[in-house]
């Protein structure tokens, strides 16, 4: 087993799971402490929080005690001398934090997302990490979702026949939840972004480095193209819709519905027609976050990449950012990888991130507020 470590002991750290009261397309365990509770492959040993009271919340949910929880996360890498190590922090401080746990000679990361707010700091985590030889899994997890791993394997084994075409509509800001969109376009198609033209809410808020809605084009290396509408999407709520010459899958309605469509003789004129098909189901489904760790698990012990590594991580930013310079520039075509290193996009998961959502909430409550 390995000693794994949560810093952030928050919603994401700690209880999102409960937010789960139906089903869809996660499958729980799902964040980082139940799922390193959960796991036959990691013992939940310690966590770090800045604010006392969200690590007594932790402590008592997860049967840790007192002297397990630490208001320094240096202090409990220094002390705890963890394994696995979950950075689960507002992106404000994720990328000095990140330097710091690979620095502690740990064996592996589970990131949250975005990986940084700027390319730089996402370049210093990488070069870091290589230097070190530290696997690092970010959570984007459409990778880790069974559905989304079953088109995967449709398009490598050539099912759908010549990717042509990967449309998502996922009304979100590009980088903090447009980290998901971005990286499922890729892992769907199985490429590399080479230029995108993009359109953001409007030129005061392009004009900004905010975290903003925008719609984008994206040219893959593999010839594939692909639209993202991330600005309002109406009754198409996080839809994927991946177009082959044999074939056609869709992810819709927040992932609670897929179709297949496939060709099927008996056609006008002797043509093929498109028809609906079973979407082959797997026969167990896992906790996702359980996937993740054995996705670590093998990172760690064959010395292999993790499914979603921190380079994909860098280029769902890259992308957001290169998507708003293009609307900068006038709607021109923006090549990647970008020259200027020190462009960045504020996730909004950082605003009023001076206390934890759920700390604020609380207090609220207590105020009648």
């Amino acid at each position: 087993m390995y000693k794994a470590a949560v810093i952030g002991l928050g919603r994401m750290g700690s209880t999102f799971d409960d937010e789960m009261t139906h089903g869809g397309s996660i499958f729980i365990p799902y964040c980082h402490g139940p799922s390193y509770a959960a796991s036959p492959l990691t013992e939940l040993a310690t966590g770090a929080d800045p604010h006392a009271e969200q690590g007594a919340i932790f402590a008592q949910r997860w049967g840790l005690s007192e002297q397990q929880i630490y208001l320094d996360h240096r202090e409990m890498l220094e002390a705890e001398k963890p394994d696995f190590v979950s950075v689960c922090t507002t992106a404000r401080h994720r990328a000095a934090i990140l330097l710091d746990v690979i620095d502690a000679g740990v064996k592996a990361i589970w990131s949250e997302k975005p990986l940084t707010l700027s390319l730089a700091e996402a370049d210093a985590v990488i070069e870091k990490l290589n230097e070190k030889g530290v696997a690092l899994a970010i959570n984007c997890s459409r990778r880790y979702n069974p559905f989304m791993r079953e088109a995967r394997r449709m398009v490598d084994e050539g099912e759908l026949g010549e990717i042509l075409q990967i449309n998502a509509y996922t009304m979100c800001n590009l980088s903090h939840n447009g980290s998901h969109a971005l990286d499922a376009m890729r892992f769907l198609v199985n490429g590399d972004v080479e230029w995108v033209y993009g359109e953001m809410e409007s030129d005061e808020k392009a004009a900004t480095d905010d975290d903003i809605m925008g719609n984008g084009y994206l040219a893959f290396d593999n010839g594939v193209r692909g639209f993202i509408r991330a600005m309002p999407t109406g009754a198409a709520p996080w839809e994927f819709d991946l177009i082959g010459t044999e074939g056609r899958v869709r992810s819709m309605g927040e992932g609670l519905e897929r179709e297949y469509t496939r060709w099927v003789p008996g056609g006008p004129r002797g043509r093929p027609l498109p028809a609906k098909a079973p979407f082959p189901l797997p026969t167990n489904i896992p906790g996702m976050g359980l996937t993740v760790i054995e996705d670590l698990v093998q990172a760690v012990e064959t010395g292999g990449p993790t499914a979603c590594t921190a380079d994909d991580g860098r280029k769902a930013l890259e992308i957001a950012i290169a998507m708003r310079e293009s609307h900068r520039q006038g709607f021109r075509r923006v090549d990647l990888p970008l020259a200027d290193r020190s462009l960045q996009m504020l996730s909004a998961e950082i605003t009023n991130d001076d206390a934890p959502a759920r700390i604020r909430r609380m207090e609220a409550a207590r105020s009648g507020g």
